[in-house]
């Protein structure tokens, strides 16, 4: 009977953290090429069949099922990909990738230790020195993994392949780098990727649209049914709660006067 205590307990705990990764993608619905996460989760009769069959340790022998909790085992995070809607800016700076890879992005950490890191945010916008950067002030990169700079008093086109042209000069073009795995990169800040060991890089099929800007691919009706979703198993698990305490409450205190 106890042992329902923790099952509810383990419930509660995975719609707990559901809910705190669909607050995160609402939060974000408006970042520009935000990819909305998801979670997942494990039943107690997968993991149990996992363990049994784990050999891992000893060739000939499975591995003992050692200390598992009832319940549901919170699982990983992963992240929807998939390519959000476009919206006109008319921006000259504004730029959206359409198909696959990722800006390719210099970034200063509060130590000065440089990195690049890669994002599908196309705001850019040109500083005072004249070099392509986002919001934050970090530098667009170019195919030679160089800082892009243009004149800020002349106009700036950009092709569907990223060449940035001025005055009918071709400057540079803008670095686009796509990965053949998305499992091997990993969030970085609020709306950064970092590839972890493993990632491999590959050229990327896209088109680049100057005057738009890719917006996130959350959608927020079918997230906030979620969360209503959500919110009733999270009081299910209470209500078992409430119940299996109940009945301790009348073991403990009627039964024994029998």
């Amino acid at each position: 009977m106890v042992k329902g205590l923790y099952t509810a307990y383990t419930g509660m705990l995975n719609e707990q953290h559901r809910m705190d990764v669909l607050t995160n993608n609402l939060a974000n619905s408006d970042t520009h090429g935000f990819k909305k996460e998801g979670a997942t989760s494990q039943a107690f009769n997968t993991v149990l069949g996992y363990k049994i069959k784990d050999i891992s340790e000893s060739p000939n022998l499975a591995k003992g099922i050692g200390g598992m909790n009832l319940g549901v085992k919170i699982g990983e995070n992963y992240t929807d990909y998939s390519q959000g809607p476009f919206r006109v800016t008319g921006n000259t700076y504004d730029m959206a990738i359409s198909g696959k890879g990722f800006y390719s992005i210099e970034f200063t950490n509060k130590a000065g230790e440089k990195s690049t890191k890669y994002t599908r945010d196309g705001s850019f916008t040109v500083n005072k020195e004249g070099y392509l950067v986002t919001k934050d002030g970090d530098y667009v990169l170019n195919t030679e993994n160089g800082r892009i700079r243009v004149d800020p008093l002349h106009e700036v086109t950009v092709d569907t392949q990223g060449n940035i042209f001025q005055q009918g000069v071709a400057l540079t073009t803008i670095k686009i780098t796509d990965f053949s795995d998305y499992n091997y990169l990993e969030h970085y800040g609020e709306n950064y990727y970092e590839p972890v060991d493993g990632a491999t890089q590959i050229p990327g099929d896209y088109t680049i649209n100057q005057g738009y800007l890719e917006t996130s691919n959350v959608q927020v009706v079918q997230e906030m049914v979620e969360m209503i979703s959500v919110s009733r198993q999270y009081e299910s698990n209470q209500r078992m709660i409430t119940t299996i305490d109940s009945t301790l409450e009348i073991a403990s205190k009627q039964l024994g006067k029998v």
